[in-house]
């Protein structure tokens, strides 16, 4: 009976130290990689960059860091806002790192570029930086989810907004490139939808120093609006020197930023840009999620967290649960699982992704608080009104995603 004990004793030892090495081997498989394509150290890292990497990982922590058995890394790089950059480092993610999403990927040339790249060879790719319409527009791809915002939902809030407001007379001041250029044409679009006029344009290049020039072009144009279709260090510039000008202090003309992040205010500060109107789809001081969030953000960046940050949490937690469910990280079987999936975090209430790899998702119209007003640092938004995602898309009928079936 002893040596039988003795026996089973060391059967259960051994099938325990099996198991313990089944679940060492399993959690040690394969690295799942993503991969943040952002931008490090241009105008646009303050509403991405180095706070998308951090909004990442966390999201890959709270997940656990492993999914199916595979532990998930996250590689960065920065596409120095150069298409053939984001192109080169793209498919050398897909290709040789073992990359199965590249997600953020500010500037919209980067994004479209990336985007036929993810859709040759049958990856991933989620756009929670780039704006322009056109990725889920006519360069729509069964492998692109955007995630946040584009030109038509922020067109559509501020852009109707304001002309609603009595601002029916536009000209507009435009970054000149993809993301600017689809700003201006879907702002535009609403705004003469709605009944205002569309007096003109002034094109500038990306991270442009002085803007005196091209303000003058607009304060000339005696437009009651003058619609900001730049973001990042472009539009902190256009800001400073407007107020530096003085070309809204006669009350005849306005500014409307129609890609403003927190980032931006906290830069220039309330006394400058008070009373602006803008669209966001997050706002650190919503509800009891979106405080704990950013509070956890801020511990790691010691500054609030932008709309972009916020969504590469959502986004990559939505994605690991797909891969979960899917029980593979094929990309069809993936797609699939986000689609199927309705999207409900801190950021985000009922939430899906369309057929053309739109998220639709409620935007917010806020106006920045007068100085007297804020309570504090980062208390710097009061909502006006919420846009709701049927609003706050394009409509399926008008698009030209081919991926739809018209009737």
């Amino acid at each position: 009976m002893t040596k039988r004990r003795e026996f089973m004793t060391i059967a259960a030892s051994a099938t325990v130290a099996m198991l313990g090495a089944g679940k060492a081997f399993a959690q040690t498989g394969k690295p799942l990689r993503i991969g943040v394509l952002t931008d490090l150290s241009g105008p646009l890292a303050d509403l991405s960059g180095r706070g998308s990497v951090e909004a990442v990982k966390m999201a890959v922590a709270d997940f656990g860091g492993s999914v199916l058995g595979r532990p998930v890394e996250v590689l960065s790089a920065d596409h120095q806002n150069k298409a053939e950059i984001g192109a080169q480092i793209a498919n050398d993610w897909y290709d040789n790192k073992g990359v199965e999403l590249i997600i953020d990927l500010p500037n919209s040339s980067v994004l479209l570029a990336v985007q036929e790249i993810a859709r040759r060879k049958n990856k991933v790719v989620i756009a929670t930086a780039g704006a322009s319409s056109d990725f889920t527009g006519k360069n729509c791809s069964p492998n692109g989810v955007h995630w946040i915002y584009d030109t038509y939902s922020l067109a559509a809030g501020t852009g109707r907004a304001v002309v609603k407001r009595g601002g029916d007379t536009w000209y507009f001041l435009t970054s000149d490139y993809a993301f600017g250029q689809s700003l201006e044409r879907d702002t535009a679009s609403v705004v003469k939808a709605a009944g205002g006029k569309v007096l003109g344009e002034a094109r500038h290049p990306l991270n442009t120093s002085d803007m005196s020039a091209f303000l003058l072009q607009a304060q000339s144009s005696n437009a009651q609006i003058i619609g900001l279709a730049n973001s990042g260090a472009d539009l902190i510039t256009t800001l400073k020197q407007a107020s530096e000008f003085g070309i809204t202090q006669g009350g005849k003309q306005k500014l409307a930023g129609l890609l403003i992040f927190i980032t931006d205010i906290h830069s220039l500060g309330l006394a400058t840009t008070q009373g602006l109107l803008l669209t966001s789809a997050f706002y650190w001081d919503q509800n009891d999620g979106t405080r704990a969030f950013s509070k956890r953000f801020y511990q790691r960046m010691n500054r609030m967290p932008t709309m972009v940050h916020a969504g590469n949490h959502g986004a990559v937690m939505h994605y690991l649960t797909a891969v979960k469910n899917a029980g593979n990280a094929d990309t069809p079987n993936v797609i699939k699982m986000m689609k199927a999936t309705p999207i409900n975090d801190f950021m985000t209430r009922n939430g899906r992704i369309r057929d053309d790899g739109r998220v639709l998702r409620d935007m917010y119209l806020f106006e920045v608080k007068k100085p007297a007003e804020s309570k504090g640092p980062w208390d710097y938004y009061r909502q006006l009104s919420v846009i709701p995602a049927a609003d706050a898309a394009r409509p399926l009928s008008e698009s030209a995603c081919p991926l739809i079936r018209k009737t």
